[in-house]
């Protein structure tokens, strides 16, 4: 049995760390099973309940568990005591770099040298990787590619920072994030959903799918853009909406953090009373793809809100607050459904939105022709790292 640690946010608290780790595993299942996955989590429960059917050996991440968080034992373990590790997601950033409640990149290159030195290689798992903007967080990071063997990255923008950076790596492959392939809830599970949260019928009007960020503070352009002004914005951007093209409205919340600016804007708005709101406090990422499947367009902040859409061909609208959100976009040739946050205005929300409700059918169409080809390379991963792990001792 092989033994391979998975580096990830993997609490339940956000839809699309989960959704990364539950197509990871069943990715891998469709091609071997002799991989137990060993996996640093901040709920272990989650992960047992969630993914009990896959061979897991979930690792607290408590200070009881002698972690505090991304620093102690569960990474340890992970890194140590195993015959590889995977880093998915965007886990490697230098924003904090010394604070292990937000930060991996540090523990992360603290842990590789160990990892080369005994043998266990490292694997970048269509995973994006940034902002790298400080020296320290360079020479981390050069550590965590000394010991990396296999690069399988889901942008272009995350090969173009490598190049910038001035760093040395292995060959790069060109893939998919994991949750590409993630399948709708059943269509018995969604309409009870609807049901129980308001959403409007799927045809008659319809609906548009609006999505927040609890991060706006970080975004804010020189102050001018505060949480106050940007919950206003979004209110009158969705009202304008309802109102212009007759449709009804859903909120989607993918990080649990989110639901409260959420909120914000829908007591703002003068329809709030017609407005769902589904999130995944209370559903799964699979009944979150369910119902944006339902949609005419989505507008959001969220990438993996993004790429739900994507993966059940619903067209959608990027507010660029990541790299990873355009670098998702362009993944998708969908360059000219993006709105750059410095350039986030109400009118702009309305316009493009617009525009997507007027040509649905023309941009499903077209995502049904470029997504399967995208979550072909997001499995393909799969078979690159099988190859590798038959390599290992």
């Amino acid at each position: 049995m092989k033994k391979v640690g998975v580096i990830g946010s993997f609490s339940g608290r956000n839809a699309g760390d989960t959704a990364i780790l539950g197509n990871l595993l069943e990715d891998f299942s469709r091609i071997r099973d002799d991989i137990l996955f060993v996996i640093p989590t901040l709920n272990p429960s989650f992960v047992n309940e969630s993914f009990g059917k896959y061979r897991i050996r979930p690792i607290g991440m408590m200070p009881w568990h002698l972690s505090l968080k991304a620093l102690g034992l569960a990474n340890l373990l992970a890194m140590t005591r195993t015959d590889m590790v995977l880093i998915t997601d965007n886990a490697l950033f230098d924003r904090k770099l010394y604070n292990p409640l937000v930060n991996t990149l540090f523990t992360i290159a603290l842990l590789a040298p160990v990892s080369r030195k005994l043998g266990i290689p490292i694997v970048f798992y269509n995973a994006s990787i940034g902002p790298i903007d400080t020296k320290a967080g360079h020479r981390m990071l050069q550590k965590v590619l000394d010991a990396t063997k296999l690069l399988t990255l889901r942008d272009p923008i995350t090969q173009e920072l490598l190049r910038n950076q001035q760093l040395l790596y292995p060959s790069v492959h060109l893939k998919a994030d994991c949750a590409i392939n993630t399948e709708a809830a059943s269509e018995e599970r969604v309409n009870q959903i609807c049901r129980d949260e308001n959403v409007p019928d799927a045809e008659n009007p319809g609906f548009v799918c609006f999505n927040v960020n609890a991060y706006i503070d970080n975004w804010s352009n020189q102050g001018t853009l505060n949480r106050s002004t940007f919950c206003k914005m979004i209110a009158g951007a969705a009202d304008r909406v309802i109102e212009q093209l007759g449709v009804g409205m859903v909120f989607i919340v993918t990080q649990i953090m989110d639901r409260t600016i959420t909120r914000e804007c829908i007591d703002q708005m003068r329809n709030k009373a017609n407005v769902g709101l589904v999130g995944n406090d209370h559903y799964s990422y699979s009944d979150i793809a369910g119902v944006l499947q339902r949609a005419g367009t989505f507008i959001g902040l969220r990438t993996h809100a993004l790429i739900f859409c994507a993966a059940v061909n619903t067209p959608m609208i990027s507010i660029n607050s990541y790299p990873k959100n355009a670098g998702f976009m362009r993944s998708i040739y969908q360059d000219e459904w993006m709105i750059e946050f410095s350039e986030l205005t109400e009118d702009a929300i309305v316009e493009r939105v617009s525009s997507s409700w007027r040509h649905q059918d023309q941009r499903r169409d077209e995502l049904t022709k470029i997504v399967p080809r995208e979550k072909l390379k997001a499995r393909e991963s799969a078979d690159l790292v099988s190859d590798l792990l038959d390599l290992v001792g």
